[in-house]
């Protein structure tokens, strides 16, 4: 909600489709951002009909010069998940940054950095934040060791001493970036795997290189290179399409020029994931509203599904 404040107080008026754009979420994501500000006290409003959008009432600002130490550090971690949208946020950063008491300037500006979001599904159920997330994300503000109890895929790792340098949220789902004890390599950890956290008072030594975007752009190439091995080739209308945006984020492509087609319009898209069983899973639950024309191996991954249900509650 905070980047949104920011676009708003750059812009003056913005459109939840704008918003959703600049922001690459869905619009109902957007409009729900917006709605939160207004009930939260914000004062912003909508104005409908041509030219409207969402607005704040005689171009209110953000007043930051009653904030404590804690309290910065907690603003500028929610602003730093999107503070690269564009640059009219990131110019907005910069000078709420400016706008802090001096002592309080560097460790908001690390809490700007411990923290990104990448709002591109990965088709994962969605998890309530792990608590120790919160204990964890103040570690890397403060370049902290942690202890972590931690199991893995492929068996139990803990307690171990970890490096922490920054939290991704993707999806709901939040990945822990650190180098662990004996080893020289970043590495990603799933917070939800984490059933111990002990906050040390050893210092972190934080690679003098390491970018957050950059690595965690890393981590997803490697991840979308391994899920993504079967594609799907599906028809469906235009208006859904935010739907399956929002659901399969980057493993869907559209084809065609989307947006000369009407809403009721079939349009094509692509989708993918690591089995064609996966796929199918995914789309099942359209029915009839979506037709997958290839390739066949999903196509009877769907069939069985569907004989499946028929023979349970026919």
């Amino acid at each position: 909600m905070i980047v949104t404040l920011l676009l708003l107080q750059a812009r003056g008026r913005v459109t939840a489709a704008e918003l959703a754009s600049e922001l690459e979420v869905s619009v109902a994501t957007a409009r729900r951002d917006l709605e939160s500000l207004a009930a939260s006290g914000v004062p912003v409003y909508p104005q409908p009909g041509r030219g409207g959008g969402w607005s704040l009432v005689g171009g209110a600002r953000t007043d930051l010069s009653g904030l404590t130490g804690p309290e910065s550090q907690a603003l500028f971690t929610l602003v730093g998940p999107g503070a690269g949208a564009s640059p009219e946020a990131q110019q907005a950063v910069r000078k709420l940054l400016r706008a802090l008491p001096s002592p309080f300037r560097a460790d908001a500006a690390a809490a700007a950095e411990a923290v990104r979001l990448d709002a591109g599904a990965w088709g994962e159920q969605r998890r309530s934040r792990p608590p120790v997330v919160d204990v964890v994300q103040q570690a890397v503000i403060d370049r902290r060791r942690v202890r972590l109890d931690y199991t893995s895929r492929t068996g139990h790792v803990g307690p171990t001493l970890f490096d922490p340098l920054g939290l991704v949220a993707k999806d709901d789902l939040w990945y822990l970036l650190a180098i662990r004890e004996g080893s020289p390599d970043v590495r990603t950890y799933r917070m939800d795997r984490v059933a111990f956290v002990e906050v040390t008072e050893e210092p972190v030594e934080r690679p003098a290189d390491f970018d957050l975007a950059r690595e965690w752009q890393r981590v997803v190439a490697y991840v979308e290179e391994r899920r993504s091995r079967v594609r799907a080739t599906v028809l469906a209308r235009k208006r859904h399409l935010w739907v399956l945006r929002d659901h399969f984020g980057t493993y869907l492509d559209v084809s065609g020029d989307a947006p000369s087609l009407g809403e009721d319009e079939r349009i094509e898209v692509t989708v993918a994931a690591h089995t064609a069983r996966s796929i199918a899973e995914q789309l099942a639950g359209w029915g009839s509203m979506l037709e997958v024309t290839g390739p066949e191996d999903v196509r009877r991954e769907l069939a069985r599904i569907g004989t499946e249900l028929v023979a349970a509650y026919a």
